[in-house]
């Protein structure tokens, strides 16, 4: 068993921080120590195996991404990410846990898709994995084989209001899902869009010639986003079921939320990187030489950007201050623009939906530290704590204490990480991140007043100085229990 001393850092929690040594006796932290404490002996560092010297930089559990989808099939293609690849490029930017979604489409068998999804990842992840279960077909066979999820490790599952004759559940579906949920502790995660009405819109759109990748944000109203929301709030509360609304990015939505909350319903939201920073207007309506007013494609993915001259983006941060929305995931479904987002080069509706974002998560959200946005503090629980609540991983994951694992990250302030694909006349990085499976990067020129240094999976140090360390399967599936955020 190898013993790792994290030393002369400020370790940083939920609820606070301060100077602390971590040590890590094989795969979990067993001390958390004051400097210079005596307890375990006069000089721990000199029975260990290696020493991490963290000083001047701030030590925190190792970021969840409780929301990806890695080789998930879309628009006539797949996810360009792998398990292999995207969990690789999660490592690099902090994260050592994702939460993807096994897939079961209408027609198909819960137990198969589930089977499917641990065949893709199994042996081939860098960092540990769980699943929540896609539910796109409800009927008798489906709310049936629910019942065996929470024995699998499986405790939330997740539904679609939008892509119909894809993922679409009508309000009977759900109604008959959330029942299930309520009677056995699953937590019902939402995509909350009007799916047949914004299929209209769409088509509409598509006929009068505009065909652009900006008319995907137009299609896709924020009336669309805070119907739906309202809408599966009720049904949630009619039968008794907590629910956890993805990927909100419009603000209206961020008030149903609030609404519910205010009354005390078990109603939950996550927003994700794009809908904090990125807009209609400068990304889904961008021009290049090189693609023309096909580069918003780059940004397409659903729910949409929404439009900076309507502030969505300063509501969403201040929806994570007030703790009306609880976290941030990514939604990370990466697509390249040459042989996938261009199967849409002349009709928005056939561009795959989907942008990448695993790798840059932590330092995206660091940066809001930064600017004033967000505290320390607030940044851990939000990409680290929260997730480990909301998903049944709390006391293994999502904090720096005896008996969690070992998941540790070394974050300097004082470091610097540009962001994007950029190469060098010689083909070279250029000084820039990128390690995810695209043609491309969503968040290219984007600079962070900071720098992940060093990232600790299960005890074994898997990214440190800027050289990758661990390996295809030091990851392992995550058996999760019922949500510990619930009231």
């Amino acid at each position: 068993m190898t013993t790792t001393l994290i030393t002369g850092g400020t370790v940083v929690s939920a609820t606070g921080r301060g100077e602390a040594d971590v040590l890590i006796d094989g795969e979990t932290i067993v001390a958390v120590l004051q400097p210079g404490s005596e307890l375990l002996g006069t000089d721990v560092a000199a029975s260990v195996d290696t020493v991490i010297d963290a000083t001047g930089k701030y030590v925190i559990p190792g970021g969840i991404d409780a929301h990806t989808h890695m080789e998930l099939p879309f628009g006539g293609t797949n996810a360009s990410d792998t398990f292999e690849t995207g969990t690789r490029a999660a490592a690099w930017g902090g994260t050592t846990s994702i939460i993807d979604f096994a897939v079961q489409r209408y027609g198909e068998r819960v137990q198969d898709g589930l089977a499917a999804w641990h065949e893709k990842a199994a042996g081939n992840c860098a960092i540990d994995y769980g699943f929540h279960q896609i539910i796109g077909g409800v009927d008798e066979d489906s709310l049936q084989a629910m019942d065996g999820l929470i024995d699998e490790g499986i405790t939330s599952f997740k539904l679609f209001m939008a892509y119909p004759g894809v993922f679409y559940s009508d309000d009977a579906q759900i109604l008959r899902a959330m029942q299930k949920s309520a009677e056995t502790g699953l937590l019902t995660m939402m995509h909350a869009e009007n799916g047949p009405a914004i299929d209209v819109l769409a088509a509409q759109l598509a006929e009068a010639g505009k065909k652009a990748p900006y008319y995907h944000g137009i299609a896709r109203a924020w009336q669309m986003e805070e119907e739906a929301t309202h809408r599966a709030i009720m049904l949630a509360n009619l039968t008794g079921a907590p629910l956890y609304v993805v990927h909100v990015s419009a603000k209206q939505a961020v008030e149903q939320l609030a609404w519910a909350r205010d009354q005390g319903w078990n109603v939950f939201g996550e927003t994700c990187p794009q809908y904090l920073y990125l807009s209609l207007e400068e990304q889904l309506g961008a021009f290049s030489q090189e693609w023309g007013q096909f580069e918003g494609a780059k940004w397409v993915c659903s729910t949409p950007l929404r439009s900076r001259d309507e502030g969505h983006q300063h509501h969403m941060w201040q929806a994570l201050r007030t703790n009306d929305i609880q976290m941030v995931s990514t939604d990370h479904c990466p697509f390249c623009m040459k042989g996938q987002k261009d199967l849409g080069l002349d009709d928005f509706r056939a561009i795959p939906n989907g942008i990448g974002s695993v790798e840059h998560r932590m330092d995206l959200m660091y940066q809001g530290v930064v600017t004033g946005k967000i505290t320390l503090e607030r940044w851990v629980e939000l990409t680290s704590t929260t997730p480990a609540r909301m998903f049944g991983l709390y006391g293994r994951k999502g904090v720096i204490q005896p008996g969690a694992d070992g998941d540790v990250v070394v974050y300097d302030p004082n470091g610097h990480t540009s962001i994007g694909y950029g190469l060098g006349p010689d083909g070279s990085p250029n000084g820039k991140t990128h390690h995810m499976n695209m043609d491309h990067s969503a968040w290219e020129g984007y600079e962070i007043d900071g720098h992940v240094d060093t990232v600790i999976s299960r005890g074994k140090v898997v990214v440190d100085g800027g050289e990758y360390l661990g390996a295809k399967g030091d990851g392992r599936f995550l058996k999760r229990g019922l949500s510990q955020y619930l009231t």
